[in-house]
């Protein structure tokens, strides 16, 4: 047994730097201070003590009040809850009760999606084996997984999770499915013998094995080299930690909170400057400035913002996308770029056999079959249970699912009963391929499967040699996987089996070829992205050529400077890098410390970026990027827990449906911002501008509330419902650090804000002059129909309301119906009278205030007239 009289287990048993793919086993066991019997169990129990147990570490869980409390950090929201207090100052209850009232529904909405936390730690560990078979003390232990320490032997079989990290020191037919760690989809085939090159992949690593892949073939046994933390898939647990980046909605709400609050807090300083200069008591100007203050604040924003993308979700799960994180919706509409893993997002992830090519007439079977098609019905280990599900190794499934395809299961029972298998040559990776021993009359049919150059060199004749290889060649250069099949007739078999006596002398049946094809709806989802300004990556473990020949096959950009591996993406410095980021559109056999990285360096970029994936090397990238989206069929736990949406139907296509919805999501958010802003500016406006011109203050504090929550808050909520711009997919994202207030919007909010306050203020000053006593009623009334009229315009920020259709958004229809009703009950219900301090208005009143209103309608379609004809920026 290994001495344990030192201390090295933390640093050096555990060491990442390492490459114990490139050392001898004698060598590793030596590293290790082990040997091929194992540890003994004293020495196995201090190791635990001091590298810890085999298991990821816990995340650190947060209590449920963290999150709700949380949710009063935004800064608008702690201006709301000033203004609650603010109003309660100054008397007035029933607009602090409101406003908290708004603030805590906000709240709670968040709070519902956030404690649906980050569980990606908890579902790594699920991954992991529970138990596992090791050697100590000579003797053959099966121990729980947590308790495996570095240098362990531990044993594995087919069905077997692997543990921990491991060097291989014995394979006996091992193949192991990396698909999670990796993102190949086909079984890897392992090896002992040290392989020379540095820096490879880990699917290229052939002589390890990974804690939580999978042993679908063999057998073999291995020595651990790291534990934990430390393993591949605890790297990716380490990831998992980084803090998440905020969303361009949560930047720009904000960057619109903080001006929100320097521009009220300026207007009240000049207000309350200008009538203290003018005379008025300081305790009034006082009062008339918070007034001002609560009138400026849009308690509804967060609400609206809340709900609209609730309902965007909500619209979004018809569609086969779930929302995790309610702040997605709108941030798909900001991605310039999607990063997609291959395997089962662009692909199918299931091999398919795509070209066969006979060399031979030979015909066998009472179905006078081609020998080829034969040998692919014989030579594999596929198992078909009683509900006809196919069992075994994904390529030999989909030989045999080519085999069903073209022939009856009479015609593949029947082979089976004429030639039945009597002996075989199981694959190994030091052969490359496998044979099969079949009965054939008194003679033996000898079937044997394997790569190109494994079974060329095994022929009886050269003379076709160089056709065969060009065939292959061919088919190799399109990404297509090849596998030849070659036959002899043997009089005799002498036991046991020798491979050198068995596997020689052979006849080329044929070659077939197999990939993992891509999606059918793929090349049109690349399409429209292209159209939408983004810039669809492929990032994927595959190797070089099948990753080109997917891409091009879904018309993804992929020209030779376009595509980068792992390998050369390792020889570039962080700079180097950055440089060529935003060429790059492929990416093959990466690790997923490179997923990350690439990742990273587009947002360094300022690129906001959607990650696309479904394995377990996935997490980290998914929850880096702006807007993580895992596959709801395919996807790991592990991956969906890091993600911030999940496509259910694992359809790329779907991302581009939900990437519309995020551009419409924003756009009427940014018609919120607009109509809200130039309503609270209409009201700022003129109750600024009243003691200016002489004419004394034109609305009440329940005024005021009335406009802010029903005429601003309904009509604002059915905007959310409002139709996609017909360009919305036809222009290019918009850029991340953009302003809500862009494109116009702030100058919007000035002069219709100006405009509606002029008209008031003129019907205010109108009704004075005529000694008019509705004239506050008439005030009320036009400025709550004004508000009406501008939401009813601004539904298309280019387009013409006529054009698209006066009731084509019918929610917001219904609710302008019910809030000019309800504008009514305010101004002729008695019980109403009294409580809003308003009289009924004669139909020549109202109809004045009417036409008042329909002045701002006709002026803001006049606004996108001037735009069309680009007289107006």
């Amino acid at each position: 047994m290994p001495d344990a009289n030192n201390s090295f287990y933390s640093h050096k048993l555990q060491g990442h730097k390492m490459k114990w793919y490139n050392l001898e086993i004698d060598t590793v066991l030596k590293h290790q201070n082990s040997s091929a019997e194992g540890l003994s169990t004293i020495i196995a129990g201090k190791r635990l003590i001091e590298s810890g147990p085999n298991s990821l570490e816990e995340k650190e869980i947060r209590p449920a009040w963290y999150f709700f409390l949380s949710q009063f950090k935004d800064f608008m929201i702690l201006i709301l809850i000033a203004a609650a207090i603010i109003s309660g100052i100054i008397g007035d209850k029933a607009d602090t009760i409101i406003i908290l009232v708004i603030v805590l529904l906000n709240a709670i909405v968040g709070f519902v999606q956030e404690y649906k936390a980050e569980k990606a730690m908890e579902a790594l560990r699920k991954m992991a084996a529970s138990h596992a078979t090791v050697m100590r003390d000579c003797i053959t232990f099966i121990i729980p997984s947590d308790q495996i320490v570095p240098g362990d032997i531990v044993l594995l079989e087919a069905g077997n999770t692997i543990p921990a990290d491991m060097r291989l020191l014995s394979a006996h037919s091992l193949r192991i499915m990396e698909s999670s760690l990796t993102g190949e989809s086909v079984p890897v085939d392992k090896i002992t013998k040290p392989i020379a090159k540095n820096d490879l992949s880990l699917g290229d690593q052939y002589n390890m094995a990974f804690k939580g892949t999978q042993v679908i073939n063999g057998r073999g046994k291995g020595i651990v080299v790291a534990t934990g933390m430390n393993t591949e898939i605890g790297k990716i647990a380490q990831m998992l930690k980084d803090k998440e980046l905020p969303t361009p909605l949560q930047l720009r709400m904000a960057d619109f909170g903080k001006k929100l609050s320097y521009l009220i807090l300026l207007i009240c300083i000049i207000l309350f400057v200008v009538g203290f200069l003018g005379g008025e008591e300081p305790i009034r100007m006082l009062l008339v400035a918070i007034s001002l203050a609560v009138a400026a604040i849009p308690e509804a924003l967060p609400a609206l913002i809340t709900i609209a993308l609730a309902r965007g979700a909500k619209r979004l799960v018809l569609n086969n996308v779930l929302i995790r994180k309610l702040a997605a919706v709108e941030t798909l509409g900001s991605v310039t770029y999607i990063c997609s893993d291959k395997t089962g997002t662009l692909t199918q992830n299931s091999m398919t056999v795509v070209e066969v090519f006979s060399f031979t007439n030979v015909h066998l079977g009472k179905e006078h079959l081609p020998l080829l098609n034969v040998a692919i019905a014989l030579n594999h280990d596929v198992r078909i249970s009683t509900q006809y599900d196919f069992i075994g190794d994904p390529t030999e499934v989909a030989i045999v699912k080519y085999f069903k395809d073209h022939y009856s299961n009479d015609d593949y029972n029947s082979l089976h009963t004429q030639f039945p298998r009597v002996m075989e040559l199981p694959f190994d990776s030091d052969r490359k391929c496998m044979t099969t021993i079949h009965s054939f009359g008194k003679q033996y049919l000898v079937i044997t499967k394997g790569a190109v150059e494994s079974i060329t060199g095994r022929m009886d004749v050269h003379h076709k040699l160089n056709y065969y290889l060009s065939q292959a060649n061919e088919m190799a250069s399109k990404g297509i996987r090849v596998l030849c099949y070659a036959y002899r007739i043997m009089d005799s078999i002498s036991e046991p089996l020798d491979y050198n006596l068995i596997e020689r002398d052979l006849l080329m049946a044929g070659i077939i070829g197999l990939i993992d094809p891509h999606r059918e709806e793929i090349p049109e989802a690349i399409k429209e992205c292209y159209n939408a300004g983004i810039v669809p990556v492929m990032i994927t473990g595959d190797h070089r050529e099948t990753a080109v020949a997917i891409a091009q096959a879904i018309g993804l950009n992929s020209d030779k400077d376009m595509v980068m591996t792992g390998e050369e993406l390792s020889r570039l410095n962080e700079k180097e890098y950055e440089q060529r980021v935003e060429n790059i559109t492929v990416y093959a056999r990466v690790t997923p410390e490179q997923k990350l990285k690439i990742v990273k360096a587009l947002q360094k970029r300022s690129h906001f970026v959607a990650m696309t994936g479904d394995g377990v090397n996935d997490a980290p990238s998914l929850k880096k990027a702006n807007i993580g989206i895992a596959m709801g069929i395919t996807g790991t736990d592990v991956s969906k827990e890091a993600a911030d949406m999940i496509l259910l139907d694992d359809n790329f296509a779907s991302i581009v449906k939900a990437v519309k919805e995020g551009r419409r999501i924003y756009d009427n958010i940014r018609k919120f911002v607009k109509y809200i802003m130039t309503c609270n500016g209409a009201e700022i406006w003129t109750i600024f501008l009243a003691p200016l011109f002489g004419l004394p203050i034109p609305l009440l504090p329940i005024h005021i509330l009335w406009i802010n929550l029903v005429t601003d808050g309904l009509p604002g909520l059915a905007l959310s419902s409002e139709k996609a711009e017909k360009n919305i997919m036809q222009r290019p994202p918009r850029p991340t650090n953009e302003s809500l207030f862009a494109e116009g919007i702030t100058r919007h909010i000035i002069w219709v804000g100006l405009l509606m306050s002029f008209v008031t203020l003129g019907i205010q000053a109108w009704a004075l002059h005529q000694q008019n006593s509705h004239w506050q009623t008439m005030v009320f009334t036009v400025l709550s129909l004004a508000q009406l009229a501008h939401v009813f315009a601004i539904r298309s920020d280019n387009e013409f309301i006529y054009k698209k259709g006066l009731f084509s958004n019918k929610n917001l229809t219904w609710v302008l119906v019910l809030t000019f009703i309800l504008q009514l009950v305010v101004i002729y219900l008695p019980a109403a009278n009294n409580i809003f301090k308003t009289q009924p208005l004669s139909f020549k009143e109202l109809s004045l205030c009417l036409v008042a209103a329909a002045l701002i309608f006709h002026a803001v379609e006049a606004e996108k007239w001037l735009k069309k004809r680009s007289i107006m920026p």
